[in-house]
């Protein structure tokens, strides 16, 4: 088994007034050669988005986005022809493939969002691009792992171009969980959203990560209520 711990104080952190964002890899002019990706997994920003801004109108091309709000609803306008409100609670998901422009705000005048963005590379490069979304409170189980994400559009959750599942686990304190990989070539990138729990020997409180591979399976044990995603790519090699 490898690991790898990355604190909460440890992420890039950038303040533009209206946004508040923090960087678990690489991004924009956050730069740490040692932290470009986890495997499959390009980026994790947490961002707290301030009432009436957002993000204007930008491309993206052959990238799997996921976003999902933890407080507050962000509407989503696409070239697609999407327009949707991405709510608290829900997992959105969008493959960028051969190229999608898309705007994000927040259009509550008086309160912030916070939400998580995902990127994940993708297995096939210039896909049709596409838009789906999900609320992630019909799919969950406390005191277990329920899937979000996963790459078949028949199982549960939203799908991507990627072989990459991920689970959240909602827990009671004092819980002990074991979590299985799908393949010995995974990886499995943990962020603790809220509470304080034990992995591999190493305690993580809130949002300190933890990524893990070499290995079949990994337990959680909770030190407190607490609220986990799990994030589970391919470790590819990349330059």
């Amino acid at each position: 088994m490898k690991t790898v711990f990355h604190p909460s104080d440890s992420r890039g952190y950038a303040n533009h007034g209206w946004l508040e964002a923090r960087h678990s890899f690489s991004f924009a002019s956050w730069y740490q050669p040692d932290r470009l990706h986890f495997g499959a997994l390009r980026v994790l920003n947490d961002d707290i988005i301030q009432g009436g801004m957002g993000f204007g109108t930008h491309p993206h091309d052959n990238m799997e986005i996921v976003t999902i709000p933890l407080k507050g609803d962000l509407e989503h306008k696409d070239s697609m022809g999407n327009s949707a409100v991405i709510r608290e609670g829900d997992i959105q998901v969008m493959s960028a493939g051969t190229g999608v422009q898309h705007s994000e705000y927040n259009n509550s005048p008086d309160k912030e969002i916070n939400l998580f963005q995902l990127w994940l590379f993708p297995n096939k490069q210039n896909v049709k691009p596409r838009y789906d979304q999900l609320p992630i409170r019909s799919l969950h189980q406390k005191n277990e792992f329920f899937q979000i994400l996963s790459p078949s559009a028949n199982d549960q959750g939203v799908w991507i171009h990627q072989d990459a599942w991920m689970h959240i686990l909602d827990a009671d304190q004092d819980q002990s969980f074991d979590y299985v990989l799908q393949s010995p070539e995974n990886g499995v990138y943990l962020i603790v959203i809220e509470g304080e729990v034990e992995v591999d020997n190493q305690t993580l409180f809130r949002r300190d990560a933890i990524g893990i591979w070499e290995t079949d399976k990994l337990t959680v044990k909770t030190k407190t209520d607490a609220e986990l995603l799990l994030v589970q790519v391919p470790m590819l090699q990349l330059s």
